[in-house]
């Protein structure tokens, strides 16, 4: 297996994305398979790598990491017979920290540990925002790294740690750590889930026979014919035994809750649950609210596939337009599909998706799409559209500008590389070249997902610095690197 992932396609980094996404399962024979299961119905949330760590009371804790997707690595009896025990958690990634397009498989999680009590494995969903200072502080007391990933500034605080036991040494070193995450973490005996107390990312517990599973999303917990119970709280620390069953705490201050708002929006798997709502139910909503906001003329409404559907199905249903797959997807397309020549980086969006030409032909087609990050393959879209004799392209965007980068687990582009950060909307339009382009407002958003009133702007209901500038943690190694941030009044 090559040492670094295959070059991503060239129209690839229009999207925001995700960084990863964990499981963790106690409690049931051979829990690693279901864990393999659980990374697979969570491969959306990271393509670059995968790792499962596993424990079993004669062979102890056992590991493998792999590139590239959960099917082509952890689908196999050979490798599955490495990872026995009724104990095992995985991670799936993508990089927002670490040497991105040079990942070293020391940067796949989980990560491991051994104590003076026993050994510890931990993925990590989020962005450690005072990484580099916690860092440049545990280097010079003597830690030694072996990745460059921000998640083992967790690993090494837990080793400095003076606490007796490893979920309390766990508690102490997340007090030391700024910014956003959810954990599924494991002893020898033991399966642990935390939530930062803004509970920015999701982590969701369920039952499957007499054990218990932790998963970033609930869709996760269907593959695996899991009961979905809850969602771990915001600040909440879940620690699992055979032994105890569940015990609950919260070990942090408590601070009114900041969920990503664009979990909803894009991240999540339209089948999963999210605050009780359907995804695929908000996503039509979010489209709903669109219409109402911003309605135009036009013949069809078509989805840019996959992320657009649900809201384009609202934004049809709301205005009355007629629904069309106006564009269809390639879903054979994927990350090593062919060394990215010159002619095929020409060929650009067309090797992911082709326009449906005897519908659009001579049609005013409105496009529903997610969202606008750099801009790129919304051209590419649009001139697609165009070349198929389209009458009429307008845009509608699900969610509202995106002008901020984030920092707490997301790949996001420098502030100056997102198109709404130096255009306006009458801007952006014309640099698309489309007859409209129109986003949905932060309060049409809020109000999708059940705030009736919309945006509090005193207190916040959902993180949504993207869209806001509004961060609900200092980004603290961004702001001493030059970052500025947005002026508060």
């Amino acid at each position: 297996m090559s040492q670094h992932m295959p070059p991503a396609h060239p129209f690839d980094d229009d999207k925001l994305k995700e960084e990863c996404g964990v499981f963790g399962v106690i409690g049931t024979k051979d829990s690693a398979n279901f864990v393999a299961l659980g990374l697979h119905a969570l491969q959306h949330r990271g393509q670059e790598a995968g790792g499962i760590v596993s424990y079993d009371a004669e062979q102890g804790f056992q590991s493998a990491r792999r590139f590239g997707y959960v099917r082509d690595n952890f689908t196999s009896q050979k490798i599955m017979e490495t990872l026995p025990g009724p104990l095992a958690i995985g991670h799936v990634r993508y990089s927002t920290s670490g040497s991105k397009g040079q990942t070293a498989i020391r940067d796949v999680q989980p990560f491991f540990g051994e104590f003076a009590m026993g050994g510890a494995a931990i993925a990590h969903n989020g962005n450690i925002t005072n990484a580099n200072a916690l860092r440049r502080e545990l280097i010079e007391r003597g830690s030694i790294f072996q990745s460059s990933s921000d998640s083992e500034c967790i690993i090494h605080l837990m080793a400095r740690s003076l606490q007796r036991n490893i979920p309390e040494r766990m508690e102490d070193a997340l007090r030391r750590v700024e910014g956003a995450f959810s954990i599924v973490a494991m002893t020898r005996t033991k399966l642990i889930g935390v939530r930062d107390p803004l509970g920015v990312r999701p982590l969701v517990l369920g039952k499957i026979g007499d054990g218990w599973a932790l998963s970033s999303e609930t869709c996760a917990l269907d593959i695996i014919g899991a009961e979905f119970v809850r969602e771990i709280e915001p600040g909440e620390m879940v620690v699992i035994s055979e032994q105890h069953g569940i015990q609950s705490h919260f070990p942090f201050r408590r601070v009114a809750p900041r969920f990503c708002i664009f979990e909803h929006v894009y991240f999540s798997r339209p089948d999963s649950i999210l605050g009780g709502r359907s995804v695929y139910e908000t996503r039509e909503s979010i489209g709903r609210e669109l219409a109402k906001e911003a309605p135009v003329d036009a013949d069809l409404v078509c989805p840019v596939p996959d992320s657009g559907t649900p809201a384009a199905i609202g934004f049809s249903l709301q205005s009355g337009i007629p629904f069309a797959m106006g564009i269809i997807r390639n879903q054979y397309v994927g990350r090593t599909f062919i060394e990215p020549s010159e002619q095929i980086r020409n060929m650009g969006v067309r090797l992911k998706l082709n326009v449906n030409r005897a519908l659009v032909r001579g049609k005013r087609i409105i496009l529903v799409d997610d969202s606008v990050v750099r801009g790129t393959t919304s051209r590419k879209i649009k001139e697609m559209i165009l070349d198929a004799g389209a009458a009429e392209v307008h845009f509608r965007i699900a969610s509202p500008p995106t002008a901020w980068p984030c920092f707490y687990g997301v790949d996001t582009p420098q502030r100056d590389k997102l198109l709404a950060a130096t255009m306006s909307e009458d801007e952006m339009r014309d640099h698309l070249n489309v007859d409209s382009l129109k986003f949905i407002s932060l309060d049409g958003l809020y109000r999708a997902v059940g705030e009736e009133k919309g945006r509090n702007n005193k207190c916040p209901q959902y993180c949504d610095a993207c869209f806001s500038g509004d961060y609900p943690v200092k980004p603290s190694d961004q702001i001493s690197d030059g970052f500025e941030m947005k002026a508060t009044k």
